[in-house]
């Protein structure tokens, strides 16, 4: 089981970082200018790489192997704890997150983007609040 538990982990630093970039390249490209469209395909490029190299299969890792150790472990163990169901409940908040990152990834291709620079920047926070309450559920496990 430990080595379950170490790919999670790194599957889930992995889908972490992307889940942090692809937001801040969303920044850079609605501040581009219309005129840039060497600029605008780079960042269609660049996000669209991201997310179905990196982002989707290191979420999807991280989830099956989260699912083997609730299966094998964590469930039997920690099920009537609060803590478990919340932390399952942001997982899946998560993953609504990188699927509506994968519809503004559709915007941009389409040259449809309908946000400032400034939501991304508020939007490229929300992934950290929720890795912030994430950890402190598992290692705390506060109730």
């Amino acid at each position: 089981m430990q080595w379950v538990i170490t790919f999670h982990i790194i599957a889930m630093v992995t889908w972490f970082a992307a889940l942090f970039y692809l937001p801040r390249l969303f920044v850079y490209h609605a501040m581009t200018d219309a005129d840039d469209q060497i600029g605008i395909e780079r960042f269609k490029i660049m996000e669209r790489k991201l997310y179905r190299g990196i982002m989707t299969p290191s979420a999807i890792v991280t989830v099956a192997l989260g699912l083997w150790l609730l299966y094998e472990y964590a469930w039997t163990a920690y099920a009537s704890m609060g803590w478990l169901h919340t932390k399952l409940a942001l997982v899946v908040v998560l993953i609504g997150y990188h699927f509506y990152c994968g519809r503004l990834l559709i915007d941009f291709r389409e040259d449809r983007n309908r946000h400032s620079h400034v939501f991304y920047r508020w939007f490229n926070e929300f992934p950290v609040l929720l890795l912030v309450a994430i950890v402190i559920l598992v290692k705390i496990k506060p109730f």
